[in-house]
């Protein structure tokens, strides 16, 4: 099998409640994201999409996304698409860095081999754990009171993980937590997640003000040596995300004790070939992880409930369903959340196809 075609489009994914808002005044209101399709000489078709968070959360944008594809593509025409290893090293080669292009190249090549194969993608990746599994949603910054009056409508659709966005003025977030935490019942679990936005100073006022709360603590600091330090003064279960970004630094924070759960992201490693080699990774050393992506639609949001439903239960420590977050949905037969749950589909591949009246026309194709 070959890769004959490479298409890609951009897609606009604005939110139902506005806009998302984390530290240090970020805020998107649209999301911009990249859809990519990767044609073969059998006739098989995957797909694959990533969607930065803004041009301003990581190295890395949508616009650069697809002039990435762009450079990147003509040497894939003509790989086989099944063998994703070599495929990843012929990514690599070609393009030094810029993890997050390579992404839906690589989500669509796996979607090819479980279509290739006949399988779904999660048992590809490891098999399927469960039924379902536990979702996460994001609790967009605000005011205290208006954080805590969000969580009884989240909880009204299932949800049982919070994860609160602070990073801010820390007499404010110490209120954030205070006030989000107050709200929730024993079976639920809250993140106050910072997303680097603490100097260390501050950070430290922060965890020792909410000592008496039962609350995790993400990525409070940008640096993961601030980080550490932060870790080494904390009482609170230690989430890092930001700075988990290869096997390199997972072996590191694992002989420094430096954290409890670690945030995989699928576009930060480059695709589900590496995610997964940081997954088993984390399995192998005991890590809980969330499986998440920095944002995305309907197959972003297939690609994530793959690499999850593939994780063992006991070491998934959360998810997202991006697909839920936004008002236009880019393709059919993603999973849909039930109850704050969702699974991975059934049938082989992502088992998602574009809406190609939303998509339009391709910004991009490669033969």
């Amino acid at each position: 099998m070959k890769i004959t075609r490479i298409r890609a489009w951009r897609v606009e994914l604005p939110l139902h409640e506005g806009s998302y808002k984390w530290s240090g005044g970020k805020s998107v209101s649209v999301f911009d994201s990249t859809v990519v399709a990767i044609d073969t000489d059998s006739g098989i078709t995957g797909y694959g999409e990533v969607c930065p968070l803004g041009p301003f959360y990581l190295p890395a944008y949508a616009a650069g996304a697809r002039t990435g594809i762009a450079e990147l593509g003509p040497h894939l025409i003509g790989e086989d698409p099944t063998q994703l290893a070599r495929l990843n090293r012929r990514m690599d080669a070609a393009l030094q860095g810029h993890p997050y292009v390579k992404s839906a190249l690589d989500i669509a090549c796996w979607d090819i081999l479980g279509k290739t194969a006949g399988q779904p993608v999660c048992i590809l990746l490891g098999g399927r754990y469960g039924d379902d599994f536990g979702l996460y949603r994001a609790i967009s910054q605000e005011a205290p009171h208006l954080m805590a009056q969000r969580v009884a409508g989240y909880r009204a659709e299932g949800y049982k993980r919070f994860q609160l966005k602070v990073g801010g003025d820390p007499h404010v977030d110490i209120e954030r937590i205070r006030a989000v935490a107050a709200e929730l019942k024993p079976d639920e679990r809250l993140i106050a997640d910072a997303n680097t936005g603490w100097l260390m100073h501050d950070a430290l006022r922060v965890v020792r003000a909410v000592r008496d709360v039962d609350v995790y603590i993400e990525q409070p600091c940008r640096t993961y040596e601030e980080c550490l330090t932060i870790r080494r003064h904390c009482d609170h279960p230690f989430v890092l995300d930001e700075n988990i970004d290869s096997l390199d630094v997972l072996l590191r924070g694992h002989a420094d004790r430096a954290m409890d759960v670690v945030n995989i992201k699928i576009s930060k490693f480059g695709g589900l070939t590496k995610a997964r080699q940081a997954r088993d990774l984390c399995a192998a050393l005991g890590i809980a992880m969330t499986i998440e992506d920095s944002w995305g639609g309907d197959i972003v949001t297939a690609a994530i409930a793959h690499l999850a439903h593939s994780t063992p239960t006991e070491l998934l420590f959360t998810t997202t369903d991006f697909n839920s977050y936004v008002t236009v949905s880019n393709a059919e037969g993603a999973p849909q959340r039930r109850n704050g749950r969702l699974s991975a589909g059934t049938v082989p591949g992502l088992g998602v196809t574009p809406r190609f009246e939303i998509l339009g026309k391709p910004v991009l194709e490669i033969s």
